[in-house]
């Protein structure tokens, strides 16, 4: 049953996710990516304000409730929130070396492998 619930979200998010890029592209065209911008920034935001409700006991949500939420919808929707989650939440801790080599390794890597995967994917040999 997770599976599905985690499904359904991912799929509402993934819409949510084209429908906002699509429509802030179309009023601020331009060669920066405002779109993808404004749904990580919007998506951080959101699951700042859950994660906060949560912890703070000011609003009380089940497995699949968080599933469908954290993980479906605002996984669909950008996984960028997820990481700046786990990034305060390593800095909540005290592990700040950690939450940075989380910040430094994740561009540094994901910026990496973007390059390798598209010089492969582009390779004409």
């Amino acid at each position: 049953m997770i599976w599905l619930v985690i499904g359904v979200g991912g799929a509402v998010g993934a819409m949510a996710r084209h429908g906002l890029n699509a429509a802030v592209h179309v009023r601020y065209s331009a060669v920066f990516p405002w779109g993808t911008f404004a749904v990580n920034a919007l998506g951080c935001l959101v699951i700042g304000l859950l994660a906060g409700a949560i912890a703070g006991t000011r609003v009380h949500i089940g497995e699949l409730g968080r599933a469908f939420l954290l993980v479906g919808v605002l996984g669909g929707f950008t996984t960028f929130s997820s990481f700046g989650l786990d990034t305060l939440t390593l800095a909540k801790s005290g592990a700040l070396w950690l939450a940075l080599a989380n910040v430094v390794g994740q561009v540094v890597v994901g910026l990496t492998a973007v390059w390798l995967g598209y010089g492969v994917g582009s390779w004409r040999g």
